[in-house]
């Protein structure tokens, strides 16, 4: 099994600020951006909207994103049963979609979002 428990939220935010600039960055930010995005969504119980770093991969308008450490992290939850729509940030314009979360009979947990039209 992997990680258990919360991840140390000053790490959290330290990485994903590091990973915001380098997605913004002039330089670096063409190569960063094919394999991190930004998923915007809105929170079942607290209603509240939340923005996070993802690594993903795309096939059309299907984006798979493989959640690390699964355990120690809630924002996917969000999406298990039905789903629930969100937002990506895909070739430098906000793309809309549906998104539903799998876990695995070994504990890997995916969420698969098919883009809207």
């Amino acid at each position: 099994m992997g990680y258990r428990g919360p991840l140390p939220k000053k790490t959290v935010d330290r990485v994903n600020t590091c990973v915001g600039t380098l997605r913004t960055s002039p330089r670096w930010g063409p190569l960063v951006r094919r394999h991190l995005t930004q998923v915007t969504y809105t929170g079942r119980r607290s209603g509240r909207t939340f923005t996070t770093p993802v690594g993903y991969r795309r096939a059309g308008d299907v984006v798979t994103i493989g959640v690390r450490l699964p355990d120690a992290k809630s924002w996917w939850r969000n999406f298990t049963g039905d789903g629930a729509p969100l937002t990506l940030e895909l070739d430098e314009h906000e793309r809309t979609g549906h998104a539903v979360a799998r876990r695995d009979a070994k504990g890997r947990v995916t969420v698969t979002v098919r883009l809207d039209g």
